[in-house]
């Protein structure tokens, strides 16, 4: 459910999502993991900024210390209830998450082996998963700021590729990040939709990627399927 995926730098961000000479400089990643600072645009007080988060939310009322659950992905099925994301998601704490693409795994049928493919999308060459975002403030006094991203049900090219849980990250629409961003409850919610497969591109890419501290564009680059592995004796 996107655990890996690429992010721009911040020029390119910059011009794509109309943000005025933000203080931060940063280059291209082509393995973005969890726990790292992340960029994202949202609005604060009206203003349009994009800030570097925590990829992991820490919820506000967990005192800066991180949930020893998982909180990178966030079920659309569940995110206005659970007990993270009804607080940001009730306060309006919206943010898009800028990409170039993101990296899912499809399990062979050995259920052993697992292929890494690359997907990015045939209409928009810089695009936005729709996250939230949190503040928590640590026993020290120190606030914590983090991000997650929103998944759903995948559409047919990513059942097909996340073959184990069927699920994809919430990209939005061109059209549809200024509603996630500053539209009403009723209006970011019905952003949330499948993204089009006939929209997308995917590709098998080295296991490199893998392991996070890989981190170049040759990660992206086309690789052959490897042959198939025996099926087991019976």
């Amino acid at each position: 459910m996107c655990g890996r995926y690429v992010s721009p730098d911040e020029a390119s961000i910059e011009r794509e999502f109309n943000l005025v000479h933000m203080e931060w400089q940063f280059p291209p990643s082509f393995n973005v993991a969890p726990t790292e600072e992340v960029p994202v645009v949202r609005v604060r007080k009206g203003v349009r900024q994009g800030v570097r988060l925590r990829w992991g939310l820490i919820p506000y009322f967990a005192q800066g210390v991180p949930p020893k659950y998982s909180t990178i992905n966030a079920r659309i099925e569940t995110v206005q209830t659970a007990a993270s994301y009804r607080g940001p998601w009730s306060r309006a704490q919206r943010c898009l998450v800028p990409a170039c693409g993101f990296y899912e795994w499809q399990t062979q049928p050995d259920g052993k082996r697992r292929i890494p493919y690359y997907i990015h999308l045939k209409d928009q060459e810089i695009f936005a998963f729709a996250g939230l975002w949190d503040s928590s403030r640590s026993a020290e006094g120190r606030w914590i700021e983090s991000c997650v991203h929103i998944t759903m049900p995948a559409n047919p090219l990513l059942a097909e590729i996340h073959n184990t849980q069927h699920r994809m990250p919430a990209i939005l629409a061109k059209h549809d990040r200024e509603a996630w961003l500053e539209g009403s409850p009723e209006e970011a919610w019905a952003a949330l939709k499948p993204y089009p497969a006939e929209h997308m591109v995917a590709w098998p890419v080295s296991t490199r990627v893998n392991k996070p501290d890989n981190d170049d564009a040759e990660l992206i680059t086309p690789e052959a399927l490897p042959a198939a592995a025996p099926l087991p004796a019976p």
